[in-house]
């Protein structure tokens, strides 16, 4: 299915969550439109499909599905050069999963690498090696080799730069 069927699809898919008045599918649904939209060139990246979703989920009782949200915000506004705003939902997304004792490791991982990208963006490298140094526990704890070792380069460079300075 093309990405326009697909946005198409789930726009239709919306409409009839929105009549039915099904919260938690209108919010998933909404959801899967922003991360559509977000992979689709010129597009503003899913933010008022995202935001709309957040809105719902904070209505209810989903405060793992409202941090996983949060955080996909975040990346999109990381990406966009925003990172004031992506800074605010980071910081939001990091306390809902710190605040759940089911939050799976690998979303808070997933956060706090979200995290230290953009502090070192914004050159706030001892930031970023507090939060490189905990998701790349996390992600060696679940076997994501991938995300350990990332974690390990960028803190690699991070404590060389240090030095450095």
């Amino acid at each position: 299915m093309s990405d326009e069927a697909s946005r198409d699809s789930l726009l239709r898919e919306i409409e009839i969550l929105r009549q039915e008045g099904d919260s938690l599918a209108l919010a998933h649904a909404l959801r899967n439109l922003g991360e559509l939209q977000r992979s689709l060139p010129g597009s503003d990246g899913g933010i008022a499909a995202y935001e709309e979703a957040i809105a719902i989920l904070r209505e209810q009782s989903a405060p793992l599905k409202l941090g996983h949200t949060i955080r996909h915000l975040g990346d999109i506004y990381r990406h966009a050069g925003d990172s004031d705003q992506a800074a605010v939902c980071y910081d939001e997304a990091l306390s809902l999963y710190r605040n759940q004792p089911d939050a799976p490791p690998l979303d808070l991982a997933n956060a706090l690498r979200s995290a230290a990208l953009l502090k070192e963006k914004t050159g706030e490298a001892q930031h970023a090696i507090k939060l490189w140094e905990e998701a790349k526990g996390l992600y060696a704890a679940a076997n994501v080799e991938q995300g350990a070792a990332e974690g390990a380069r960028r803190l690699a460079v991070l404590n060389r730069e240090s030095k450095d300075e």
